[in-house]
């Protein structure tokens, strides 16, 4: 069986909405994913432009970034280590510099945010790995420079702590929150092709990525299973971890975001199942498959999944 061993924590958002949780919220969710068998929590990005998740002297000073009132690095790694949960901190994007060509800013500012990070937090029993917050789905600009780059730094400052990404696969199903379609029809690439682009990609970040999850909402869920066992051969080639990504929101939809029906996910998490893998993590628990999620649907989706664990460990005599 697949299990959700991880999941990410997104408060600094792109496209979807806040919570608006302190650490009374934050505590009872925390709970909620280590019942659920949650073992990790990776924080999606330290900051977003101008928005941060922690006090960064470096950013306010050189982006003029917002000053948050709470400590959310502060807040997740105290509730992991109450949870007995594992912290992964995310890097910085700044969405503007990436945008218009200026990759070695994007690099530099990284950097300088890894180095105030571990000299912040790296102490703290939690802090257990990194994320790169920057989502590719091929060779695009510099981003795998920027992934080699940090990836190396989160290693070597932190004494080879391990490093995850997120990519996605360019399937018929990549939609933005602003798009009302639900599928573009003809911009997928093959199995044969992600290959292709892929293999290439891990042999050049072979050293400085440890954890591989790619998302399984892009492509068509029929045809996901093809993806999913390309997706582990290369992993294994690589010497890396392989976990699927398996995204608890739907994007079949035309309102951005959802949580996903139950079916889906334990269609999506049955294919892994084939492919061989064993674990996975989610985009994303708290909002789309929480108890305590603004979503009721989400509370649903998490009834729908402790019954699924139930289950598959009676089976397996677990």
């Amino acid at each position: 069986m697949v299990e959700i061993k991880a999941t990410f924590l997104d408060e600094i958002s792109w496209d979807i909405p806040h919570q608006n949780w302190g650490y009374e919220e934050w505590d009872r969710d925390f709970a909620a994913m280590k019942a659920a068998g949650i073992e990790i929590v990776v924080m999606i990005r330290c900051g977003l432009g101008r928005w941060m998740t922690y006090p960064s002297k470096f950013l306010h000073e050189n982006l003029n970034t917002a000053m948050p009132e709470l400590d959310l690095v502060d807040l997740f790694l105290t509730l992991a280590e109450k949870h007995d949960l594992k912290f992964f901190f995310g890097t910085y994007s700044s969405i503007y510099f990436p945008e218009h060509g200026m990759w070695d800013k994007e690099i530099e500012i990284n950097r300088e945010v890894v180095k105030e990070a571990w000299a912040m937090y790296g102490h703290r029993k939690a802090f257990k790995g990194w994320y790169h917050s920057h989502e590719i789905s091929a060779r695009l600009g510099k981003y795998v420079d920027l992934y080699a780059d940090i990836g190396k730094l989160c290693k070597d400052i932190s004494g080879g702590l391990p490093v995850m990404i997120s990519p996605w696969v360019k399937g018929n199903k990549v939609n933005s929150a602003w798009d009302p379609t639900t599928t573009r029809d003809g911009q997928q690439v093959s199995p044969i092709e992600h290959e292709k682009e892929w293999r290439i990609i891990l042999g050049q970040l072979q050293g400085y990525v440890d954890i591989v999850c790619f998302q399984d909402g892009q492509p068509d869920i029929f045809t996901l299973h093809q993806y999913l066992e390309v997706n582990r051969k290369l992993c294994l080639e690589f010497g890396m971890d392989c976990w699927t990504n398996c995204e608890s929101f739907d994007r079949d939809m035309p309102i951005k975001f959802l949580p996903i029906k139950w079916e889906k996910m334990l269609y999506k998490l049955r294919a892994a199942e084939a492919a061989g893998y064993t674990n996975a993590i989610t985009f994303e628990f708290s909002h789309f498959m929480s108890p305590n999620s603004v979503y009721g649907a989400a509370h649903g989706l998490y009834k729908r999944y402790m019954e699924y664990l139930a289950k598959e460990k009676a089976k397996s005599g677990k």
